[in-house]
């Protein structure tokens, strides 16, 4: 009997669950007055990379110029010497003037001018060197960048490698789109309201057009006087 009783207390026993070991989580608390980590900062964008390495390139060309030069002493001349400095790494064919090939767009062979910087290329160069000048501390009035001088070379570049190349460089136009008056009829006589109010013959008129309302201002009667 003791044995029986003994069997069944056994299997009692051996039918209880498992025991597991309860799960502990540890919580890491910042201390007062800590400022969070701060989030990663975006890549630059390809015009900020162009313009810092454009930017470390004219610096090294001042600590490299005999006499060497410094940010505050450079000048418009020494910008357009820079630019030509560029020119022996340039990529594009310009003729001179005693080529057969000159103004030709298409040459049907290769010939011996030099290769030089483009003018698309040294204006966009300028533009960035220029911003670059004023976040560094430079001040606008002093940029050398945008010395009138620097400006006429780059006009008698463009001029010339249009010459040079038969390939003219002309400035866009913007497209003005077409755009329909529509007169506003007041609800009592039908005549147009453009009188201004006052405003010297000059009034508002509703313009649509492509889906959109604008509103401009044109003069009254000033073709028919």
């Amino acid at each position: 009997m003791d044995s029986s009783s003994g069997g069944a207390v056994a299997g009692a026993s051996s039918s209880e669950p498992p025991t597991t070991s309860p799960t502990v989580t540890v919580t890491t608390v910042q201390p007062e007055g800590s400022s969070p980590p701060p989030p990663p900062q975006a890549p630059p964008s390809r015009y900020e990379s162009q313009k810092r390495r454009d930017w470390n390139t004219f610096l090294q060309y001042l600590q490299n110029h005999k006499p060497p030069l410094t940010l505050a002493r450079c000048s418009g001349a020494h910008v357009i010497e820079f630019l030509k400095y560029l020119d022996q790494f340039g990529k594009t064919k310009v003729h001179v003037s005693g080529c057969p090939y000159f103004g030709h767009p298409n040459p049907p062979a290769p010939c011996a001018c030099p290769l030089k910087q483009a003018w698309g290329s040294l204006d966009a160069l300028i533009g960035r060197l220029r911003a670059a000048y004023e976040e560094n501390g430079g001040r606008p009035e002093s940029n050398p960048f945008g010395a009138k001088a620097v400006r006429i070379y780059l006009r008698e570049v463009r001029e010339g490698q249009a010459k040079a190349r038969g390939i003219p460089y002309e400035k866009k136009k913007r497209k003005r789109s077409a755009v329909t008056v529509s007169a506003v009829s007041s609800s009592g006589g039908g005549a147009n309201d453009d009188s201004g109010g006052g405003n010297g013959g000059a009034g508002d008129n509703t313009v649509v057009g492509g889906g959109t309302t604008a509103t401009t201002t044109t003069a009254a009667n000033a073709s028919t006087s």
